[in-house]
C-alpha cells in the first residue's frame, strides 16, 4: 500500500482541468473542497464496512438489511448507493453512456444531513456549505463534469484509517490555504504550531488520564488545531477520553469539520458567529485553543456585541479588530479550577490602543484577574500566507501559588530551522527540541536564556495628565507675581466698552482721554491686548508672546512673567450697558507623561511625583490619571548593537587603503 500522502500530487492534478477551462487559481477550493470531501467520505464509510464484517460479523452479501442498519448505528452518515448497493465513484466513471443518471443517484444516496453539508439538494437555501450542486453545475456547463469526477475517482482512500485520512485532508487544506485565504493565518495553522500548543496543554493540564478532557476551539475552520490538539494528546499525552468542541460560520470549512466530526467520539461542530450565537454558552471547558483571524473588523454584528447581557465582553476593543474580544471569549468558557487557555495572537494585541482604550482594558482586565500565565513570541515567517510575528497567549485561572501575580516572557524567535522548500510564506519551522525548549521555559517558570519572570505589575503603568505653567527665563508666572498662585487674578474696578476692530478695552469715565495718550507713548499694536484699571494698563505681548506687563501712570513698567489676558463682554438687553470683566490667568499647556505604576496607591503617588519632580522644571497641576497594560517583547528582550572598538575600525580602513593602493600601483595609476 502506497504513502497516502503520494495522492496529494494526483489531487492537485485534478486542478489541470480547472485551469484549462478558465477558472482562477483562486477559485480552485471552491471546486476542490466538495469533491475531496465526496472521496474523503466514500474511503471512510468503505473503512467502516470493511470493520463492520471484521468486528461484528455481518456478511452485506447474506443479510444487508442488518448491515445497513449496523451501518446505520454508527452515525457517521449514510450514503445507501455506497453501502446498500456497494457502488463507487470509480464504478460510476466506468460506463460514459449512465455517467450522469448514476452521479445523479450516487449524490441522492446520501442522508439529510450530509446532503446538507455537502449542498446537495439545497434549492435557494442559503446555507448551501460546500455547494456540491453548484459547482457540478458549473463544471457540466464547462463540458469536463466527468473528466473531472473520473480524476477524483482514482483517489482510493479505503485502505488508510481514519488517522492517515486526516493527515491527507490537512495537507489538502493547507494548500487551500495558501492560494485562498485572505486573511493571515484564517484557515490553517502549521502542524509544529499544533504540535506546540499540544505539548504546552499536556505539560500545563492536570486531570487524571482516565477521565475527560474537554476541548474547544471557537474558531475552529477546518479543525485542523481541534482535531490536531486532540489527536497528540491522545497519542503523545494518553488522554484516552477527549471531547472536542468547535464552531465556525465559513460555510466550506465547517462542513469539512462537521464532516470530519461524524468519524470520531465525542466530537461536536456548530455552525455560527460564536461570538453571538454562543452555541456553547453555559459550558466550561478544560482546554481552549484558538487562532482567530486577525485585524478582522467585526463592525458587522457591534450591535449584537455591545448588547450582549452575557459578561463574556468585560471591555470592547476598536471595532477593526476582533482578537481580543476572542481572548475574552476563550477566558469566559475557561473552567475556573483547572484548564488552559492557548491563543494565536499578533502583536497588537499586546500594545495597540493607549491606557483607557478598549484594547488596553482588556489587557488590564486579564492582568487584574490574573489570568494571564505566559505569552510566547513565534518566529517570523511561520504561517502559510503571512510572514508576521506571532504570539501564544497562556491563560489560567488556577496558577500555583509560586505564580501568582506573576507572568513570563517567552522569546521564541530564535528557535526555528529553515524549511528544505518554502510552503507560501512559511519559511521557518519549530523542531522537536525548539519546542521541548519553550515548553520547559513554561514548565520551570524562571529567568533563562529564552524566557524572564516579571511580576505582573511591570506591565502596567500610569498615563498622567498634567497641567503645565509656562514660566519666563526667570521662573515667573503671572498669576503667582499677582500673589494668586496658579488662580485668576480679578482685575477689580474695571469698566469698559469694547473697541471690536482693534480689540481694546476703553475705559469710560474720568479717565477717558488716558488710553489714547498712553497709547501713543506705548507704541502698542492693533494685535496686543491693552486692559485699563485705575491702576494700572496691562499689556500682553508688547515683548514677547505669552509675557504680561503692568505699566503704571509714573511710566515705570514690570514684568509679571509668562501669562494671559481674559476677558469679556457683556450688554445688557434692558439698558443697553456694556459690562466687561478682565482676569489675568497664567499660561498652562496639557500634557501626558507615562509613569511606572505600583499597585499601592500611596506608593503609586509617591512614585508619580519624584518622577514629575525628576523630570519637570516647570510648576505643573496634577489632572487625571489612567492605568494601561501592556506588553512589549522588544524592550524586554532588546539586545543592544555591538559596535567594535575604534582600533578595529581603524585597522580595517588601514588595510582596506593598504589594498587600494597596491592596487593603484598594478594598474600604474
Amino acid at each position: 500500500m502506497k504513502d497516502i500522502l503520494s495522492y496529494e500530487s494526483e489531487i492537485w492534478a485534478c486542478a489541470d482541468l480547472l485551469i484549462s477551462s478558465g477558472i482562477k487559481q483562486s477559485k480552485f477550493p471552491d471546486y476542490m473542497m466538495p469533491f475531496f470531501a465526496l472521496i474523503m467520505l466514500e474511503g471512510r464509510m468503505r473503512n467502516e464496512m470493511r470493520d463492520i464484517q471484521e468486528a461484528e460479523g455481518i456478511d452485506p452479501t447474506e443479510n444487508i438489511e442488518d448491515f445497513v442498519e449496523a451501518f446505520r448505528d454508527r452515525e457517521c452518515g449514510y450514503n445507501d448507493y455506497i453501502v446498500r448497493q456497494n457502488k463507487t465513484l470509480s464504478s460510476i466513471c466506468d460506463n460514459d453512456k449512465t455517467f450522469e443518471q448514476d452521479f445523479s443517484q450516487y449524490l441522492a444516496g446520501f442522508d439529510a444531513q450530509l446532503k446538507e453539508l455537502l449542498g446537495i439538494e439545497r434549492g435557494t437555501d442559503d446555507s448551501k456549505y460546500l455547494n456540491l450542486d453548484g459547482m457540478v453545475a458549473e463544471l457540466r456547463k464547462k463540458g469536463i463534469l466527468m473528466q473531472y469526477i473520473t480524476g477524483w475517482a482514482q483517489i482510493d482512500l479505503s485502505p488508510y484509517n481514519n488517522s492517515e485520512i486526516t493527515t491527507l485532508e490537512e495537507h489538502i487544506k493547507r494548500k487551500w490555504a495558501d492560494i485562498s485565504a485572505e486573511t493571515a493565518g484564517e484557515q490553517y495553522t502549521p502542524e509544529d504550531i499544533i504540535s506546540l500548543i499540544a505539548e504546552i496543554v499536556a505539560a500545563k493540564i492536570d486531570i487524571p488520564k482516565r477521565d475527560f478532557v474537554h476541548l474547544y476551539d471557537p474558531t475552529c475552520g477546518g479543525a485542523n488545531l481541534l482535531f490536531g490538539v486532540a489527536d497528540r494528546l491522545r497519542e503523545g499525552a494518553g488522554y484516552e477520553f477527549i471531547a472536542a468542541n468547535g464552531c465556525d460560520w465559513n460555510d466550506a470549512l465547517y462542513a469539512l469539520a462537521k464532516i470530519e466530526s461524524l468519524f470520531r467520539d465525542n466530537a461536536e461542530i456548530k455552525y455560527g458567529n460564536t461570538l453571538t450565537s454562543l452555541p456553547f454558552n453555559g459550558k466550561s471547558f478544560d482546554v481552549v485553543v484558538a487562532n482567530p483571524p486577525y485585524g478582522i473588523p467585526w463592525k458587522g454584528y457591534e450591535k449584537e456585541i455591545r448588547d450582549d447581557q452575557t459578561g463574556q465582553f468585560a471591555f470592547l476593543p476598536s471595532v477593526s479588530d476582533g482578537q481580543l474580544l476572542f481572548l475574552q471569549h476563550n477566558a469566559w468558557h475557561l473552567h475556573d479550577s483547572k484548564g488552559i487557555v492557548v491563543e494565536v495572537n499578533n502583536g497588537s494585541s499586546l500594545f495597540s490602543g493607549d491606557a483607557g482604550s478598549g484594547e488596553s482594558n482588556v489587557r488590564k482586565y486579564l492582568f487584574d484577574n490574573d489570568w494571564v500565565e505566559a505569552i510566547i513570541q513565534m518566529p517570523s515567517d511561520e504561517f502559510f500566507n503571512t510572514g508576521i510575528v506571532t504570539y501564544l497567549w497562556i491563560l489560567n485561572k488556577n496558577k500555583s501559588a509560586d505564580r501568582k501575580n506573576k507572568v513570563i516572557l517567552i522569546n521564541a524567535s530564535d528557535l526555528w530551522q529553515p524549511l528544505k522548500k518554502n510552503k507560501g510564506s512559511k519559511r521557518k519551522e519549530m523542531n522537536e527540541t525548539h519546542r521541548a525548549d519553550i515548553v520547559r521555559a513554561l514548565v520551570e517558570f524562571r529567568d533563562c536564556d529564552i524566557a524572564k519572570v516579571y511580576d505582573k505589575w511591570h506591565f502596567y503603568f500610569n498615563k498622567q495628565q498634567i497641567e503645565l505653567t509656562e514660566i519666563d527665563e526667570a521662573g515667573r508666572s503671572a498669576s503667582e507675581s499677582l500673589g494668586y498662585y496658579g488662580e485668576p487674578y480679578k482685575i477689580k474696578n474695571f469698566e469698559a466698552t469694547y473697541d471690536e476692530a482693534n480689540g481694546w478695552l476703553w475705559p469710560i469715565g474720568d479717565n477717558a482721554e488716558y488710553p489714547e495718550e498712553a497709547l501713543a507713548n506705548l507704541d502698542i499694536q492693533p494685535k496686543d491686548i491693552i486692559i485699563f484699571s485705575k491702576e494700572y494698563i496691562y499689556i500682553s505681548g508688547k515683548n514677547r508672546p505669552g509675557i504680561i506687563q503692568i505699566s503704571r501712570k509714573d511710566g515705570s513698567d514690570e514684568n509679571l512673567g509668562m501669562g494671559c489676558l481674559n476677558f469679556s463682554i457683556s450688554r445688557s438687553k434692558t439698558t443697553g450697558k456694556v459690562s466687561a470683566s478682565a482676569k489675568v490667568t497664567n499660561k498652562t499647556d496639557k500634557d501626558t507623561e507615562v509613569i511606572p505604576y505600583n499597585p499601592d496607591p500611596e506608593e503609586n503617588d509617591r512614585v508619580i511625583a519624584e518622577f514629575l519632580a525628576r523630570y519637570l522644571s516647570k510648576p505643573y497641576r496634577l489632572l487625571d490619571n489612567t492605568v494601561g497594560v501592556e506588553v512589549n517583547f522588544n524592550k524586554e528582550f532588546y539586545v543592544p548593537e555591538t559596535v567594535e572598538p575604534v582600533d578595529t575600525i581603524l585597522a580595517e580602513i588601514a588595510e582596506i587603503d593598504s589594498e587600494l593602493a597596491t592596487l593603484e600601483k598594478e594598474l600604474g595609476l
